[in-house]
């Protein structure tokens, strides 16, 4: 029988092993300290050299290094930064330029769209921050962080910041929103917190892509994640992509906002990612701090 105090124990025991436990990997998307900028514009095993930027750039011209420390989720690597300027017009091909948008985003090497990163019971690890000295325009609205499925018809999950096309008019736009598949009616919020600037933001979205379900942890800076959320039915069908990144969407807009909407001039925003990483959690385990 336990006593008060040897339950404290077990209990203080059990919260050390969520924290430093080690989960499979599924992916790792951290960026080694040693890894110069060059690299991201060949195959290099972690990120794709190809997508998603804009037509003529290359990577290693919209993703710099800042001088931050890591993240919580960073072991022996470094944060990376995707910036967007005016260049910054996605064309996947020659009848679909997205003058709607400035956008950049990395792309995991091995998440093809159909590999085993998007079934199962899959816990994916990211951090975000604020860059000072490259601000958004928050009467815009971004996509930081995202699930794109396979037939590219819907994001699974997606966190934004701004100003939300489609939201709550009086809603404070300097926020972290991360809302479920964004074709649900109506469109279901996950979680959301401010985005507060000089801090790393820490996530973990758990998705059961069995059970079709989202959960969410979070914390800030150094702090081992806490449970934000319980699973939440959520369609996380399809697989697809995650896109790690900015993607700016233009004001007004009409029918197709890919195409259409305001874009100002002389954009020089960006977004610092650290601790990028996916992990394995059908028997239960989900990493608190760094796996």
């Amino acid at each position: 029988m336990y006593t008060h105090s040897s339950l404290l124990v077990t209990l203080a025991s059990l919260a050390t092993l969520g924290a430093s436990q080690k989960c499979t990997l599924q992916f790792d998307g951290r960026v080694p300290k040693n890894f110069s900028a060059a690299k991201f514009d060949t195959a290099n095993g972690i990120f794709n050299p190809s997508n998603v930027m804009g037509k003529g750039l290359k990577f290693s011209e919209i993703l710099k290094t800042p001088a931050v420390q890591g993240s919580l989720f960073d072991k022996n690597t470094q944060p990376i930064e995707v910036t967007i300027n005016d260049k910054s017009i996605f064309a996947p091909s020659a009848t679909n330029v997205q003058t709607g948008f400035r956008r950049a985003e990395l792309l995991i090497a091995s998440n093809d769209g159909k590999d085993a990163s998007t079934t199962g019971v899959k816990t994916l690890h990211f951090s975000v921050m604020k860059d000072a000295a490259r601000p958004l325009n928050l009467t815009h609205e971004y996509q930081l962080v995202f699930l794109e499925d396979s037939s590219f018809s819907t994001n699974q999950f997606v966190l934004k910041t701004g100003t939300i096309l489609g939201g709550d008019a009086a809603a404070d736009p300097d926020t972290l929103q991360l809302f479920g598949n964004v074709n649900s009616k109506p469109l279901q919020t996950l979680f959301s917190t401010k985005f507060t600037e000089g801090v790393f933001h820490n996530f973990a979205v758990t998705n059961d892509f069995n059970k079709k379900t989202t959960q969410v942890f979070y914390s800030q800076g150094k702090e081992a994640l806490k449970e934000q959320t319980k699973a939440l039915a959520n369609d996380n069908s399809g697989q697809g992509q995650f896109h790690f990144g900015v993607l700016k969407k233009g004001l007004g807009g009409g029918s197709d906002i890919t195409k259409e909407g305001i874009q100002e001039a002389d954009i020089d925003e960006g977004i610092i990612y650290g601790g990028i990483f996916n992990e394995d959690s059908s028997t239960g385990c989900v990493s608190l701090t760094a796996c």
